[in-house]
């Protein structure tokens, strides 16, 4: 008979949050729910070119460099999306006021589209980041390193120093009713210099990053069984 999964409580959910607009400012909230595509609305939209790709802070075959995205927002208005530009002006996204707040952000030939047959997400489905990261990172740089720029869904406070989170990787985490197998350890890129709401821009967090950890901070993980998280639940590490 095969053993039952050892468990071990390694800290509490700190924070949550979701980005209902990929690479977009996002919202925090007191609960999240997961499904089998990850955080429930989240990265369900993005603004798309006329080729296809994606928005984003960083260039690559899928994405196109857009300045000044975080300094803009995705909320949740109930079920309805909303658009909302740095200045407070806001739309639902498929209202022809959207079309133009998005126009003002990327240039014409830009559009909000509807996650299709393939995910929005970089490279996981959920992430998340433990507050030993941030310490970590803050007492290198010297001045506090926000949790907001590094955009995670999860925050999992715990002791400690380091990057604990790197040694979860295929391993198991029950965080609520929720059950995640974490995948594989976050590569950071340029984004987390950038400015958003409340944080300035810098030029050093990217370099810190790498200098520390091989530029990785944080980990992704898909959802083995759906469930609700809240802030204050235990976070349990088990083996996959």
């Amino acid at each position: 008979m095969r053993s039952p999964t050892q468990k071990t409580i390694v800290g509490r959910v700190g924070g949550l949050w979701r980005y209902p607009i990929k690479s977009l400012d996002g919202e925090p909230l007191d609960a999240l729910s997961f499904d089998r595509r990850g955080v429930e609305r989240d990265r369900e939209w993005a603004l798309v070119d006329a080729e296809g790709a994606l928005a984003s802070g960083k260039p690559t075959t899928r994405f196109r460099k857009v300045p000044g995205l975080l300094r803009h927002a995705g909320r949740l208005n109930g079920d309805v999306p909303l658009i909302v530009l740095e200045d407070g002006r806001q739309a639902p996204v498929d209202s022809a006021e959207a079309a133009r707040l998005v126009e003002e952000i990327a240039g014409p030939g830009w559009a909000l589209q509807r996650e299709e047959a393939v995910p929005h997400f970089d490279a996981g489905a959920v992430h998340l980041v433990t507050s030993a990261t941030l310490a970590t990172l803050s007492a290198a740089a010297r001045w506090a390193v926000s949790v907001e720029r590094l955009r995670p869904n999860v925050l999992i406070e715990l002791s400690g120093e380091g990057f604990p989170e790197d040694g979860w990787v295929e391993g198991t985490l029950e965080l609520g009713s929720a059950r995640l197998r974490v995948t594989n350890r976050v590569v950071r890129c340029v984004m987390v210099n950038h400015r958003r709401p409340g944080l300035r821009a810098r030029r050093d967090v990217l370099k810190l990053v790498g200098s520390l950890n091989q530029a990785c901070a944080g980990v992704y993980a898909d959802v083995l069984v759906p469930g609700e998280v809240r802030v204050g639940d235990p976070v349990s590490l088990g083996s996959a």
